[in-house]
């Protein structure tokens, strides 16, 4: 079986301590590859300096919703020379959180569209991140359609409406360990049947979201994990977990254009 964590901060300072041994972890668990997905200019910088060592590991460039009060003309400027690092194979995580308010509307709006269109441009697919932003971030991707954009709705939360208009856009779905979670899960594990299987991404957000059971006895999330999300779904959608496991490979290096995994 081979899995590939889709979305993970494996970067974050919570893996400084035993980097070596995450991995270790996850290779046994069946996972073959980690997108490390950047946050801001800080992280970019870090995770491509970590990707550079590891042959299964690759990076993305992008500022969060979160970060936007932190971007800038400089900023992008050097996000767009990074993206063209050949570990580099996507833009992101960028888009609206109007939940816990980190930087204002106005900012979050201006610098996701200027992201857009700096992926358009790079031609890198998006990682897309949303909470709570009420049909805005619909609204400017609907806006903004561009049907060479490829790109995933990372942890996606939202409802079937909006699950089917992401999908009509061309856009795959990513789901991680909330899916496992009996209460929060329960609406998540209701729309999983509905996705096509060629647009469907697993992922951890590692160190975030840790899936059951793992949760009740470990806090920190890790790639090695993604397997609970795997099994999860497999079970939901009545799919055998190897050739769901291998669809799912597939999909990932197909959205993220890599070559270098291919068999």
């Amino acid at each position: 079986m081979r899995l590939f964590d889709s979305h993970a901060h494996i970067d974050d300072i919570s893996f400084n301590q035993d980097f070596n041994q995450i991995m270790e972890r996850a290779d046994a668990s069946g996972v073959k590859a980690v997108m490390v997905v950047g946050i801001n200019l800080e992280t970019v910088q870090k995770a491509i300096k970590l990707v550079e060592t590891h042959a299964n590991l690759f990076t993305s460039v992008g500022v969060h919703p979160h970060d936007a009060n932190t971007c800038s003309e400089a900023v992008m400027s050097s996000l767009k020379t990074l993206a063209c690092h050949k570990k580099v194979k996507a833009w992101g995580e960028t888009g609206l959180d109007f939940n816990r308010m980190h930087s204002p509307v106005d900012l979050q709006e201006k610098w996701f569209i200027r992201q857009i269109e700096a992926a358009d441009e790079a031609g890198l697919p998006m990682i897309f991140h949303e909470r709570d932003s009420r049909g805005r971030l619909l609204e400017i991707l609907t806006a903004m359609d561009n049907k060479k954009r490829q790109g995933v709705i990372h942890c996606f939360s939202g409802t079937r409406e909006e699950m089917f208009k992401y999908l009509d856009l061309g856009y795959h779905i990513g789901i991680t360990g909330i899916v496992t979670i009996q209460k929060r899960g329960r609406y998540l594990r209701e729309l999983v049947p509905h996705i096509p299987q060629d647009r469907l991404l697993i992922e951890t957000d590692a160190p975030y979201l840790t899936p059951a059971p793992m949760k009740n006895k470990i806090r920190r999330n890790e790639p090695a994990f993604v397997a609970a999300v795997l099994n999860k779904i497999a079970a939901i959608r009545n799919n055998d977990p190897h050739e769901l496991a291998e669809t799912i490979w597939t999909n990932t290096l197909n959205l993220y254009n890599i070559h270098e995994l291919r068999a």
